[in-house]
């Protein structure tokens, strides 16, 4: 994946990923915490918190797999 120097975009990708993930996740985190007084309908099933935790896993993954410091 990686020649001459040149890092793979799939590792900045699982950053961007790994970013995203702690941000929604721990946003989703403070919505379980602070319910807000108007609930959506599918409230309960807590999206942000699942996809938070997707989309650190799956960054994380790709962080590892493709960390340029890897020999």
């Amino acid at each position: 994946m990686r020649s001459d120097g040149t890092i793979s975009i799939w590792f900045f990708i699982g950053v961007s990923l790994l970013v995203n993930g702690v941000l929604i996740f721990l946003a989703g985190l403070y919505q379980l915490s602070h319910p807000p007084a108007v609930k959506v309908v599918l409230y309960d099933l807590h999206a942000s918190v699942w996809w938070g935790a997707i989309l650190l896993i799956i960054g994380l993954i790709y962080c590892i797999r493709y960390n340029p410091n890897r020999a």
